[in-house]
């Protein structure tokens, strides 16, 4: 077997003849044999540094060698086996129940949400009128916060587990099957709820549960060793159930709060953790086309993208969740917060471009929190929130243009923004907290002028604000068994958890955790 590269003009298809003439050639077979050889497409990705181009890379075999082909594992009947919780339905929450489907366990899990698609309408809620359900909304629900946040698939590092088994699995319920080769993969926030539901119907149908609007209220350990799990149903005040389990995964999402304040009040340990906070930048995509594109963008390319990280006085800042062709949503889990996020459709084809750009937070940077101990941060997080949205009294965002906000002088004007509940003119840069604004301050003109010449501009607007990057608060687990550090079968699992941070790595995640049981 060897490696080869191949590389051909965006909108031509690499054809047959091109491959097998360049395994032959890398091999040293003879032309006469090219129909012979074997070949697998591993990666895909643009090249626009010269030419715009496709860049691939493929495995080549010859004709008495074998191609190893990966194959999944079956899932087992589980109707009558033992049930092991999940709290969450979530990336760490599916495919923990997926890989306990063929371990033979019967996957229960609790889900405080709705279904993926009755939690469209909450959602449509809370952007048109600005009602938030806080059990309900674009981080909680089936599927978790990436079903609504594009579907992007970028952890391509092995170092987690193997990556083969989350995205086949995502493959054999409806994802396209490029994402087996993108180097940037994702599959869109319309096509990712059928493939959130696919899953569902096969944990069921192999006899799995799911309970929607059951959120988690209490965890007890009881003298035996298994774990009473009591779930509260929203949609019904007082409507208590208890769950028993032998053990216990835990993949709430990085916005559970209220699972970080149980621990706290039951003395389990949980851990402040460093996380970032910032803006929301939103471009015209036509922009980004033409700087990342170099001006030679056309209407066949795939929507350009961009990311960035660089160090400002001791503290990264970098881009986030970027969404190409996409648009900003509303992600508050509370009344009297607001919080955005970025999403986009499988085509990608809105006339705007968004990104987190955000900095990095420590504990120590914020020694007047220290009070709140473990969950520091997490206050921390809340007040930054909260101070948005005193300013509006509402879900608008406060906003500013890019180069007035590192000018420090108020916008005259605002550009149109896809944000549907509207942005409010505000001093941006004296809402953020001042370790957050300055460093942002010098971040975009470096970026404008280093790396992506056109970036730094007063027509890109930036929005206040994205907290929601990843947890404030660590669960600590033993690095082997990956139980909680004091509490044997309970697996903190995920982003939540502090451990994963996106789909792919938090799905890894769930599938670790459901391996050690």
């Amino acid at each position: 077997m060897k490696e080869i590269e191949i590389t051909c003009k965006l909108g031509k298809e690499l054809s047959e003849e091109e491959i097998q003439n360049a395994a032959i050639k890398a091999l040293g077979m003879s032309p006469k044999a090219k129909a012979q050889v074997k070949y697998r497409i591993m990666r895909r990705s643009i090249d626009a540094r010269t030419d715009i181009l496709y860049r691939y890379r493929l495995e080549v075999y010859k004709p008495d060698e074998v191609m190893p082909e990966y194959v999944l594992e079956e899932y087992k009947d589980v109707t009558n086996a033992e049930p092991i919780v999940i709290v969450g339905a979530g990336p760490a929450g599916m495919f923990a129940a997926l890989r306990l489907l063929m371990n033979g366990f019967k996957p229960v899990i609790l889900e405080r949400g709705k279904d993926v698609h009755a939690r469209k309408y909450d959602m449509a809620k809370l952007s048109r009128e600005g009602v938030v359900n806080p059990d309900s909304n674009y981080c909680f629900g089936e599927g978790g916060a990436g079903t609504f946040s594009d579907g992007k698939l970028y952890t391509r590092s092995s170092k987690r587990g193997d990556i083969r088994e989350v995205l086949h699995q995502l493959v054999r319920f409806g994802a396209d099957p490029s994402i087996l080769i993108d180097a940037h993969p994702h599959i869109g926030s319309d096509k990712l709820p059928t493939v959130v539901e696919n899953i569902r119907k096969c944990i069921i149908e192999h006899g799995g549960e799911y309970h929607f609007d059951s959120r988690v209220t209490d965890i007890v350990k009881r003298p035996d060793g298994a774990f009473d799990i009591t779930v509260s149903d929203p949609e019904s005040a007082g409507s208590l159930t208890v769950y028993t389990s032998r053990k216990v995964i835990l993949a709430t999402g990085h916005s559970a709060r209220d699972i970080y304040e149980m621990f706290d009040r039951k003395g389990w340990e949980i851990q402040a953790k460093g996380f970032a906070l910032g803006v929301r930048v939103e471009h015209p995509q036509s922009l980004i086309n033409k700087i990342q594109y170099h001006g030679k963008y056309q209407p066949y390319m795939p929507t350009a993208e961009y990311s960035f990280v660089t160090q400002i006085e001791g503290r990264g800042v970098f881009s986030f969740c970027m969404c190409p062709g996409g648009i900003l949503v509303p992600a508050a889990t509370a009344e009297g917060e607001l919080v955005l996020n970025g999403m986009s459709n499988s085509a990608r084809n809105s006339k705007w471009a968004n990104s987190g750009v955000v900095v990095q937070i420590e504990p120590e940077d914020f020694p007047e929190y220290a009070q709140h101990g473990p969950l520091a941060l997490l206050q921390f997080q809340k007040d930054v929130e909260r101070k948005m949205f005193e300013y509006t009294g509402s879900l608008k965002a406060p906003a500013q243009r890019m180069m007035d906000f590192c000018r420090r002088i108020p916008s005259t004007g605002l550009p149109q923004t896809s944000y549907h509940p509207g942005a409010a003119n505000a001093p941006l840069h004296e809402l953020l907290p001042e370790h957050v604004s300055l460093r942002l301050k010098y971040a975009f003109p470096q970026i404008g002028n280093k790396k992506m010449h056109g970036y730094y501009t007063n027509d890109a607007l930036l929005l206040g604000v994205e907290s929601r990057t990843s947890s404030p608060v660590r669960i600590p687990r033993d690095p082997e068994t990956l139980e909680h550090t004091q509490i044997s079968g309970l697996y903190p699992c995920g982003e939540g958890a502090g451990y994963a941070g996106g789909i792919v790595s938090s799905a890894l995640d769930g599938i670790n955790c459901a391996a050690k049981i």
